[in-house]
C-alpha cells in the first residue's frame, strides 16, 4: 500500500507553487496536506484540492476557508464532528466516523491542478479507498473529485 508522503515533491508545477507560497506566507504550512479524521471511517468525504488560504495554510483539509466553513457546520450538524467550526489544525475539533481527504493533496495554482497532477496524486486516494471498511460511504465534492474516486475504484 502505498503511504501518504508528506514531503511529496512528484508533481514540480505544484512544488514549486508550493514553495513560492512558502516564501510569500512563511506562516502557511505549504506542503502535502494529509487525510484528516478517524482511520477506519463510514462516511469518507473526497474534496477537489486544499485551498491557498485554508488547507494549504492550516495542514488539515476544508480548514480555514469558506468551504471549510460550510463543511464544518454540515457535519456537526448530522453528529460526524464534535464542534461546528474549524479554523486550525490544533483547534481540538475531531471527526467522528468520518474522514476528510482530497484528490489532490497540493494546493494547484488558481485551483486547478492538470489532469497529469490528479493522475499521479490518485495513487494516494487508491491506497486511502482500499483502505476502508466495507459498506462506507464515499461522498465527492465536484467532478474533479468524483472522476479521481472512480478511477481510484478502477
Amino acid at each position: 500500500m502505498i503511504e501518504f508522503e508528506p514531503d511529496c515533491r512528484l508533481c514540480p508545477r505544484l512544488a514549486a507553487f508550493r514553495d513560492a507560497g512558502k516564501a510569500q506566507h512563511p506562516d502557511y504550512h505549504c506542503a502535502p496536506v494529509a487525510p484528516f479524521g478517524y482511520p477506519e471511517p463510514r462516511l469518507l468525504i473526497v474534496g477537489l484540492a486544499p485551498g491557498f488560504h485554508g488547507a494549504n495554510a492550516t495542514g488539515r483539509p476544508f480548514t480555514g476557508d469558506y468551504a471549510g466553513i460550510w463543511l464544518s457546520r454540515a457535519l456537526h450538524e448530522y453528529g460526524w464532528s464534535t464542534a461546528p467550526e474549524s479554523v486550525s489544525a490544533d483547534d481540538g475539533l475531531r471527526l467522528v466516523g468520518a474522514r476528510i481527504t482530497n484528490s489532490v493533496k497540493c494546493v494547484p495554482p488558481a485551483n486547478k491542478p492538470t489532469p497529469a497532477e490528479i493522475a499521479t496524486c490518485n495513487r494516494y486516494l487508491t491506497a486511502e479507498l482500499d483502505g476502508r471498511p466495507a459498506g462506507s460511504v464515499i461522498l465527492s465534492l465536484g467532478a474533479i473529485a468524483h472522476t479521481a474516486v472512480l478511477r481510484a475504484c478502477s
